[in-house]
């Protein structure tokens, strides 16, 4: 996968062009017009990622679509390799599905943007909000061996952002084939890329923050592996983070 983010000042365009790729534009903040062939769309009404859910635009192989910002503007693209000639489609915030996963201090908010039954080839795209002080990707999972159905492999891309500008996260990668154990910190704006291994999240106490996931691999499913050395923590979850959700429509 590839991954970049662009920032647009009013007035500035971007286009793109996907040959033997399929990519998806997560509109981060801001608002643009979109034009992929069908007459320029209004995209974007939050501010920033903690301001609501997200427009996105999937644009599958040999496709363009051309981008002009109306205010200032933040767009994460990700792309996979892709030959599918599929069609592109517009992702609206009332498309997207917010849920809660986990509970006590693991608890966090999950937006699903581009799930499994999604009509892309390979790229599935999710936003997840987590609470100063609490653990995400948790129980520790992993998603890199192609065993279906319990487990497919998959890279997966972070993009973080943080409330708060002196925030920061904790992100531990560990028991990877291609990687030793390595404990990062990502801050506002960081990415991080998972290839093998478990990789769970700590949001700094205080620190609200968000990551936008990005994953491709050798199916489109979220089937994954977690640590059995913890999964016994789901036996205590009970309530909840009554701080959740932090964002809505």
């Amino acid at each position: 996968m590839s991954f970049f983010v662009r920032r647009l000042q009013p007035g500035d365009v971007f286009q793109a062009k996907t040959v033997s790729e399929e990519a998806v534009f997560v509109l981060l903040s801001g608002t643009c017009a979109a034009n992929w062939g069908h007459g320029a769309k209004r995209l974007g009404k939050r501010r920033d990622v903690f301001d609501g859910f997200p427009y996105a635009l999937y644009l599958p192989a040999a496709k363009e679509v051309l981008f002009t910002a109306q205010s200032a503007c933040e767009i994460a693209e990700c792309r996979a390799p892709s030959e599918a000639r599929l069609e592109p489609k517009l992702i609206t915030p009332s498309d997207v599905v917010s849920s809660l996963r986990g509970g006590g201090n693991a608890s966090r908010q999950i937006v699903d943007i581009m799930g499994p039954v999604f009509p892309a080839d390979k790229l599935m795209v999710i936003e997840v909000y987590t609470p100063g002080g609490n653990w995400s990707s948790y129980p520790p999972h992993k998603h890199d061996v192609h065993n279906p159905p319990g487990e497919v492999d998959l890279d997966e891309i972070y993009y973080y952002r943080i409330r708060q500008p002196e925030g920061f996260a904790f992100q531990h990668l560990y028991a990877g084939q291609h990687a030793g154990e390595q404990t990062l910190k990502p801050r506002d704006g960081d990415t991080v890329l998972v290839h093998s291994g478990y990789h769970p999240v700590v949001a700094g106490p205080g620190y609200d923050v968000y990551y936008l996931n990005f994953l491709a691999g050798s199916s489109r499913a979220l089937a994954v592996t977690e640590d059995p050395n913890h999964v016994w923590i789901r036996s205590t979850w009970k309530d909840t983070d009554p701080r959740l959700p932090l964002v809505r429509e």
